[in-house]
């Protein structure tokens, strides 16, 4: 990504992590979904498991991968994305 295609401001990416909260995104895979809840069951690459809220990305379902930031799905990651 060049210095243009920055977006102005503060900003969180998977390679510089969150400026708000020093935190990053994780890539997680769905394994249930609770759409009445807007929740979702989801597993890192080693396995660990947690509840995310996917309020901001609409109609996610199993096998989809996510990129999660403190617990709430901020985007659906692409075949074959990379996560730093």
């Amino acid at each position: 990504m060049t210095e243009r295609d920055q977006p102005a401001g503060p900003h969180c990416s998977p390679e510089e992590g969150c400026i708000t909260c020093g935190d990053v995104g994780v890539a997680m895979t769905v394994i249930h979904t609770d759409p009445d809840r807007g929740l979702a069951l989801c597993a890192d690459e080693l396995g660990h498991r947690s509840s995310v809220e996917t309020a901001l990305v609409a109609g996610v379902g199993h096998g989809d991968r996510l990129l999660v930031h403190a617990g709430t799905a901020i985007a659906r990651l692409d075949e074959g994305a990379v996560v730093a």
